[in-house]
């Protein structure tokens, strides 16, 4: 499942400003990247980390007008306040969002029934579009980054009033857990026992935000112990922010790991995100950027770019595909939506309708079943039969007989048994 390999797409201009505004227009497609600059200022040694600048986008307020929505950031440095709420409501997903045809999905399956654990910064519970779904192992359900609640929603927000962003999976539920410290960094421990955290928390799909280069034993340990309970990992292919020169790797982690379903990032003309250049062998690819959605205060909408939010998205899919096939166990889900998906040069393409409506192949023919012995009768004498037919015309022929007496004797009476003239 991890054969294909991906061309490396142009990286993204590096701009040396501390922060960027992502004004979408619905009208023109188009995305432009106003930067507002510092004077040669260094960044903190732990800034926040946003999300990767998406290169196209068609998303606006639903009348033409331009919408500048905030990226969710991927991390928040020591001194930095929580992550705002945003003032700013996109009236419709991105291009690449609306690719997935979701209503067509929908008649079938909303996700009811299923718990998606979302491993990542925790996920607001006070989301207006998550409202009384979601459930916290700890203290996962305060998000001062953000990206935690952002991912959730891609997964499962319901849609509210004047807009039309909303999660693949509106009917399932979320479970949020950490898998970093309340700044934004992950780690390998941190993630493997929030895996195993969701697991035991009755969990039936769980989406991994991090790629990280290490912990390739605790990890695949921890995703071992999810598949032998029948819970589906999803995880990111890659990082969202494209490594530097020299740093990036060809795997990562969990989402290398053996049953776990590796997504990467595409944009919506299908070109792979810049982050996740270097990345080979991802099982599935979907729309990783730009995409829309929710964040952890307030209805206001964000804006990010990455393989996470492609992971949250095929999550999305699999409680969709494990709500209607709720016999499905991990492997065959994850084998649902790879089967399913549109071909393409690199990983096949998400295509949750498919996923849940796919028809499997029909099983082999069973084998032709050995030839039964030759049946065998026994004999039947044929001496009754003969003497019935004996009888019949004997019968037969007695009542001729007795015909033709009854018509002869009376004329023979009448002519005193005298030959006639």
């Amino acid at each position: 499942m991890r054969q294909s390999r991906y061309l490396r797409s142009p990286r993204l201009p590096q701009l040396p400003c501390s922060r960027f505004l992502f004004r979408l227009s619905a009208g023109l497609g188009a995305l432009s990247v106003t930067a507002v600059c510092a004077l040669s200022v260094p960044a903190p040694a732990r800034a926040a980390s946003p999300s990767p600048a998406p290169s196209s986008a068609s998303a606006g307020d639903g009348t033409g007008s331009t919408t500048s929505l905030p990226p969710i950031p991927l991390s928040l440095g020591d001194d930095a306040p929580c992550t705002a709420a945003s003032n700013r409501t996109a009236g419709a997903a991105t291009r690449a969002q609306r690719s997935l045809s979701l209503p067509n999905a929908w008649q079938l399956s909303r996700g009811g029934g299923i718990t998606v654990a979302v491993v990542d910064t925790g996920v607001s519970d006070k989301a207006p579009a998550l409202s009384g779904r979601v459930t916290a192992v700890g203290d996962a359900a305060a998000d001062c980054v953000g990206h935690g609640t952002f991912v959730a929603g891609l997964v499962a927000a319901a849609q509210t009033s004047g807009t039309d962003v909303h999660g693949v999976a509106p009917g399932a539920r979320v479970l949020a857990v950490r898998g970093t410290d309340e700044r934004g960094t992950a780690s390998a421990e941190r993630v493997a026992d929030g895996i195993r955290a969701a697991v035991d928390k009755g969990a039936q799909v769980i989406t991994v935000s991090a790629a990280l280069t290490t912990g390739e034993a605790e990890l695949t340990a921890a995703v071992r112990y999810a598949t032998e309970h029948q819970v589906l990992v999803v995880a990111a292919a890659a990082p969202d922010i494209q490594p530097r020169s020299g740093e990036a790797a060809a795997q990562y982690w969990p989402a290398s790991a053996p049953g776990a379903l590796s997504v990467v990032g595409v944009t919506a003309d299908g070109s792979v995100l810049a982050s996740a250049a270097g990345v080979t062998g991802a099982d599935l690819a979907a729309p990783g950027g730009p995409v829309v959605g929710i964040g952890p205060r307030g209805s206001g909408h964000y804006i990010a770019a990455g393989s996470s939010a492609a992971a949250a998205l095929a999550a999305g899919a699999a409680a969709l595909v494990r709500a209607y096939h709720p016999d499905l166990t991990a492997a065959e889900t994850a084998e649902r939506l790879t089967g399913s998906a549109a071909p393409t040069g690199g990983a096949p393409r998400l295509d949750p309708y498919a996923a849940v409506s796919m028809v499997p192949p029909r099983s082999a023919p069973r084998a032709a079943a050995p030839s039964a012995a030759p049946l065998h009768l026994p004999e039947v004498s044929t001496a009754p039969q003969d003497r019935a037919l004996l009888a019949a015309g004997a019968m037969a022929l007695l009542m001729l007989v007795v015909a033709a007496a009854v018509a002869v004797i009376p004329r023979g009476r009448a002519r005193g048994w005298r030959p006639p003239n």
